[in-house]
């Protein structure tokens, strides 16, 4: 399967919208139901969802974004902190004038997401966090992270590229070669080049200590939350995907079989039942 096969039959547009000044890419499907907003990993950007955009779509108004300083979304210059991402969505809402929308948040995504669910709750429905990353500071998976991220993009070879997102997958065969083409892109964009370890800053100790989703932040979140893991999610044990469930008051805990840090994308068709049925 391609991205545009991925697509095919369905309505959607892609355009650059000024957010706070900084002009963002987005994704735009669906006229009808809630507006839910998609939010990717780190050094992610909006296809991370394309397989799961053709069935929500027909139940939702999606909005996909490439996050501040990510994909094609340019970083207007300093660390990106969650504090920044936060409020580059809530422009984003405003932007549109959506006053509430839903949430689905894979990894980093997850972890904006529950910040902003626990800072502003009249601006969120319901969360979908999806291997969300933020409640642990792991050195080892801290490196790991860092090190391929930035390998990858400091060095012009596909492979390095194509290493970086078999990271995401229990089985690699579901890294296609499209999907390989359009992260290089991305990857060797000039302004993505310049701003790589602005985007790595969460990988440093002090950075991400001070920006855990703490537990008394993840008792505060008051939306109905839905955790969706990967059994086998390189970046994180199934204890974790546990005990952010009992710190969230009422979270439902869905752990995906064979599946690593993208269940999104390699169970789309079980994590598109579960994400319909949830947000509905």
């Amino acid at each position: 399967m391609t991205i545009w096969t991925d697509l095919a039959g369905t309505d959607f547009e892609v355009s650059h919208a000024p957010v706070g000044g900084t002009p963002t890419r987005v994704l735009r499907a669906g006229t009808e139901g809630e507006h839910v907003v998609l939010l990717h990993g780190t050094s992610g950007h909006l296809e991370a969802f394309v397989r799961n955009i053709p069935a929500l779509s027909a139940k939702f108004r999606l909005h996909a974004l490439d996050m501040l300083g990510h994909g094609y979304t340019d970083n207007p210059g300093g660390d990106l902190r969650i504090p920044r991402y936060v409020d580059h969505v809530l422009a984003y809402l405003d932007s549109r004038g959506i006053e509430r929308a839903s949430f689905i948040g894979e990894s980093l995504g997850g972890w904006v997401a529950g910040r902003l669910a626990a800072d502003h709750p009249e601006r969120v429905g319901r969360l979908v966090l999806v291997a969300p990353g933020g409640t642990v500071a792991n050195p080892e998976v801290m490196d790991r992270i860092r090190t391929s991220t930035r390998t990858a993009v400091r060095t012009d070879d596909r492979a390095l590229t194509r290493r970086r997102l078999e990271l995401l997958m229990h089985d690699p065969a579901n890294v296609s070669e499209e999907l390989v083409d359009v992260r290089h892109a991305i990857y060797h964009r000039p302004q993505f080049v310049a701003g790589i370890d602005e985007l790595l800053c969460l990988q440093q100790m002090d950075n991400r200590t001070e920006d855990l989703l703490s537990p008394e932040q993840m008792a505060r979140i008051a939306a109905p939350t839905l955790i969706v893991w990967g059994a086998q999610n390189p970046f994180g044990d199934v204890p974790e995907a546990h005990r952010m469930q009992q710190s969230i008051p009422g979270a439902e805990l869905e752990i995906l079989p064979e599946c690593g840090h993208w269940p999104q994308h390699e169970h789309s068709a079980r994590f598109d039942e579960l994400a319909t049925a949830f947000l509905a």
